[in-house]
């Protein structure tokens, strides 16, 4: 059997060695364990991907970064706008954030990208932006989420798409719009893509170069970039692309951009959005009781926020990843009391049950397994 760090395992040895048979005989580990002590890119069921390019995007107070990844065999590909949980092992614990993958879309096994901007409080994205080298080794989930094209941007009813973004959140939307073109959107005459763009400023701007070779030719992608505190204008939109509630619609920044185009498009099934930072969620003011950590033992005053916001307040280190209830990272037992989705207000009681933490907040008294 041969396999390299780049091609990973071949595919009898893979469906072999990603046997329930083999599962067994290996537990508690796992098959996964052992293979990584020879290879760090040889997986049976894991997602892992190898560094292989580091590109710096901008500079700044901010600056940002797109790493090229080579994945493991068992990565299944992503569709464009989908992203991917990002594991890396930070002073000895793993940590975990999701990034959106940048990158047309891609088969199974092949290289895609991240583009990431670094965080003053983000320990991941710093690290990915300022250390990050070819040769690291990242642990992955299979591409997620459903900010993607519903069918082929290629087919006659899809003749003009419109794509909005802010700052960051240019990169699911890139991912489309590369997707678009590498696939032959541009080759119909009557088929068209309106992309405005807003960022700080010129300095900040994330793919400029590549916006600008876009902009120049004549290939069916009007690009329309914005600089400093502008706000998302629907009137300017009209003037662009006439009714636009009727043209199918993508859009991913702020919650504040966000916000004022959901606004304008009304209830409009066209228009599909991705918040690329969480929405500001409100405090309970009035929130009562106790929060209850049953393997720390400890108990503090409900201050109204999330659990796992209570939880660092108090000290404790729980697991997480995105902070915005998408990867599941922080799932943890509620043994009792009422939590309160803060994403949609929903709210629960029932006993022994798993909750995201980064989302839930306590409704009076509460106790979970921290």
């Amino acid at each position: 059997m041969t396999a390299t760090a780049t091609t990973g395992l071949p595919p009898l040895a893979q469906r072999v060695l990603g046997s329930r048979l083999l599962a067994s005989l290996t537990s508690p580990h796992g098959v996964d364990h052992y293979l990584r002590q020879v290879n760090p890119m040889w997986a049976a069921t894991d997602v892992r991907a190898q560094v292989v390019d580091v590109k710096r995007e901008t500079d700044g107070e901010h600056p940002v970064a797109t790493l090229t990844l080579e994945p493991t065999s068992t990565w299944r590909g992503h569709r464009s706008g989908q992203y991917v949980q990002v594991g890396l092992e930070i002073d000895g614990r793993r940590t975990t954030r999701c990034f959106s993958i940048s990158s047309a879309a891609s088969l199974p096994g092949e290289q895609f990208t991240i583009t990431v901007r670094a965080h003053e409080e983000g320990v991941v994205s710093k690290h990915l932006v300022r250390e990050a080298q070819p040769g690291l080794i990242l642990h992955l989930s299979q591409a997620e989420g459903d900010f993607t094209m519903h069918e082929s941007a290629a087919t006659p009813t899809n003749n003009h798409l419109v794509m909005i973004s802010g700052g960051s959140g240019i990169t699911p939307v890139m991912s489309h719009v590369r997707t678009l073109l590498r696939d032959g959107y541009d080759h119909h005459a009557q088929r068209k893509v309106t992309f405005v763009h807003y960022a700080r400023s010129p300095e900040d701007q994330i793919f400029a170069d590549e916006l600008a070779e876009i902009a120049a030719n004549d290939n069916g992608v009007t690009v329309h970039l914005r600089y400093g505190p502008h706000l998302f204008d629907p009137e300017e939109l009209r003037l662009m692309v006439g009714d636009f509630t009727d043209l199918d619609t993508w859009v991913c920044g702020p919650a504040g951009l966000v916000e004022l185009v959901q606004e304008a498009y009304g209830d409009s099934p066209r228009l599909r959005l991705e918040f690329f930072k969480p929405p500001a969620f409100a405090r309970e003011e009035d929130a009562e009781g106790t929060v209850a950590f049953n393997v720390a033992g400890s108990t503090v005053a409900n201050d109204g926020s999330s659990l796992l916001e209570q939880a660092e307040a108090a000290g404790l280190t729980p697991e997480f990843g995105c902070r915005m209830g998408i990867c599941f990272s922080c799932v943890s037992r509620k043994t009792e009391g009422t939590v309160r989705n803060i994403l949609t207000g929903e709210t629960s009681s029932l006993p022994d049950e798993d909750v995201r933490i980064c989302v839930s907040a306590p409704v009076g008294s509460c106790a979970v397994d921290l």
